[in-house]
């Protein structure tokens, strides 16, 4: 795959990618799109893919997600198409160390999680509508950090 550009998508650029509804979807959706369609290589954390589900089951749009939709959502969109990157049992500690050391606390964790797969993979982006925190959490990788609009 030289020269394509291997980007890893956060769970709001997906929700927001594969729920119409949704507020940001224009500007989510063309990057699903491009890693469907090959343009792009999409990376995405196996700790994301169950925090899709948990989102996608219990977000207030009607008629309702169900778990079956959920789960072909994810499936057919998000595991057919991205590397699914799993992290060990040393890469979390390696994270709760790297958090330590900063004093970052609470659901920055999960998304330290995600930085740290794009740590592990070299990504060539992070997408994400939460830039600040991801920022925040792995300074080192803050130039790779992108919102969804930017391209």
């Amino acid at each position: 795959m030289a020269g394509v550009m291997k980007v890893l998508l956060d769970t709001s650029v997906l929700v927001a990618a594969m729920v119409e509804a949704h507020p940001m979807h224009r500007e989510a959706l063309p990057w699903l799109q491009r890693v469907k369609a090959g343009v792009n290589a999409g990376v995405v954390t196996a700790h994301v893919l169950a925090e899709l589900y948990a989102v996608l089951t219990t977000l207030p749009v009607q008629p309702p997600i169900s778990s079956i939709v959920a789960y072909y959502l994810i499936s057919h969109n998000i595991v057919d198409s991205c590397e699914v990157v799993s992290l060990t049992a040393q890469d979390y500690m390696d994270i709760l160390s790297h958090l330590s050391k900063r004093g970052i606390v609470g659901g920055a964790t999960y998304d330290a999680l995600i930085m740290h797969a794009a740590l592990k993979t070299n990504v060539d982006h992070i997408v994400t509508f939460n830039e600040r925190d991801f920022r925040r959490i792995y300074p080192e990788l803050a130039d790779k950090v992108i919102s969804p609009s930017s391209e």
